[in-house]
């Protein structure tokens, strides 16, 4: 059993339909073949109940009309019987001729066993040949009254036909034929040859031309089945190699936030060294000559003239408050050896000392271990967000809270200042404000939205994974 279900499964799926096809039909030709020789052997033998009622009403009934009215027959009728069993063509074929009354008496029989003028139990066929019906059927010869004939035929043929009376519809009698089943057998068993032989026939024309449509139907699956396969090796390679590009193009934003860092510490700190320092000497000097014009007599020197290097010194000296604070900014501190909590924690202590606000800030299953690209862009991001809202709420409940969320990190940033319309400002920013945080957040394969509602406040959400990788993969 197994081996035969292994070999099932070894089939193409083609192989299987028409194994399956195969039995079907077959079950079918045998219902439809049995089916069918049923009905032949019914058609044959109500073809012959019906012959043989034609020869009841042509030759027997006219000679027994006297039993209308008496339920005996006179030797006259008895011996027109035999004659009529015995030199017609269709009587030579009765095995035995048997009269019955309406009662169930039996009036004639041929079968000389059988005793005359007993009324014997009425059986089916006569009961319902009383009725009017012509019944004739197979029959196997085991009740009583055809205990003599059982003895030299196995079956034979059994024919009921009722007697009328001429002219009426009153039945008087009813025959009962015995036929011999040799020749009918003949003809019943060349029938069911021939029927065998059609329904075979067509179930084998059936099966080729199921068979022809279903190698197209499959060639032309197969085919598809190869195409589909081919697109579907296109796609998984397209995919792969996308999947790659996008590692890349994270790892590539990743090294590029470290880099761009780089550039913005050298930035600041060339700031600082350089035009921070030469404004500080300018201050100097400028204080310098101030402190000699004041040496002079009062009134030997124009009042407005040094008053207008006063100005000059106090610009001066908001310059160099800028500068060291855009050269403070841009300078990011050593996050290596920080971690993510730390790193929150820092700017927001630089931002407080900067600007003197306060920011409320909730840390809830923050992970240590992150990505330094990660901490970067968290930084860069809560740096910005704080420095807008002081800007432009002044700090009105500045709120900065971080949890993790399966393999992400949820940043939220809120103030309760006077708000906005998140789409003007979209519109006109076009680098270091909304857009630069953004941006900063998706090239990490992350995700960033702002609310805000004139009134009411500001709300930053930004979501980016944990971990990332860094460096760009060759």
């Amino acid at each position: 059993m197994m081996g035969l279900l292994t070999r099932y499964k070894a089939l193409t799926l083609i192989q299987r339909f028409m194994l399956a096809g195969l039995f079907i039909l077959l079950a079918g030709m045998i219902g439809i073949g049995a089916w069918v020789e049923r009905q032949i052997v019914s058609g044959v033998v109500h073809r012959t109940g019906a012959t043989t009622a034609l020869y009841v009403d042509s030759f027997i009934a006219p000679n027994l009309q006297s039993l209308d009215s008496s339920e005996e027959l006179s030797p006259d009728q008895v011996a027109a019987l035999q004659r009529l069993v015995q030199d017609n063509p269709i009587g030579r074929q009765i095995v035995a001729l048997r009269i019955w009354s309406t009662r169930g008496k039996l009036l004639y029989t041929s079968d000389t066993t059988s005793i005359l003028g007993k009324t014997y139990p009425m059986s089916e066929g006569l009961l319902r040949a009383r009725l009017g019906d012509v019944i004739s059927e197979i029959s196997p010869l085991n009740d009583e009254e055809n205990a003599s004939l059982g003895v030299q035929y196995p079956q034979l043929l059994e024919i009921y036909s009722p007697l009328w009376r001429t002219g009426t519809n009153e039945i008087i009698a009813v025959a009962e034929f015995y036929q011999s089943t040799e020749d009918l057998d003949q003809e019943i068993r060349v029938l069911k040859q021939r029927s065998w032989f059609v329904v075979g026939l067509a179930i084998l024309t059936m099966y080729f031309l199921l068979a022809g449509f279903v190698r197209r139907a499959g060639d032309t699956i197969t085919n598809q089945q190869i195409e589909l396969a081919d697109k579907i090796t296109q796609l998984t390679d397209l995919l792969a190699k996308n999947k790659k590009l996008q590692t890349r193009i994270r790892q590539a934003s990743a090294s590029l936030a470290q880099l761009n860092e780089g550039y913005l510490r050298r930035i600041g700190s060339e700031l600082h060294d350089g035009p921070a320092q030469d404004l500080g000497l300018s201050l100097l000097q400028l204080d310098t000559v101030k402190g000699q014009l004041e040496k002079y007599p009062q009134g030997a020197i124009d009042q407005k003239l040094i008053e207008q290097i006063s100005g000059v010194e106090s610009h001066l000296q908001n310059a160099l408050k800028e500068m060291r604070a855009i050269a403070s900014g841009l300078s990011l501190p050593q996050l290596v050896e920080l971690n993510l909590a730390e790193t929150v924690q820092r700017v927001i202590h630089i931002h407080e000392r900067r600007t003197g606000s306060s920011v409320t800030l909730d840390l809830i299953a923050v992970p240590d271990d992150v990505s330094l690209a990660v901490k970067i862009t968290i930084y860069r991001l809560v740096q910005e967000a704080l420095n807008n809202a002081f800007r432009h709420a002044g700090g009105s409940g500045q709120r900065v809270s971080l949890t993790s969320e399966n393999d992400q990190l949820v940043v939220v940033i809120s103030d309760t200042g006077p708000g906005f319309d998140p789409h003007q400002v979209r519109a006109k920013d076009g680098h270091l404000g909304l857009s630069g945080m953004r941006e900063r957040i998706e090239s990490l394969a992350g995700s960033f939205s702002i609310e805000s509602t004139l009134g009411i406040g500001t709300l930053i959400t930004a979501r980016l994974p944990i971990q990332v990788e860094e460096g760009v993969s060759q």
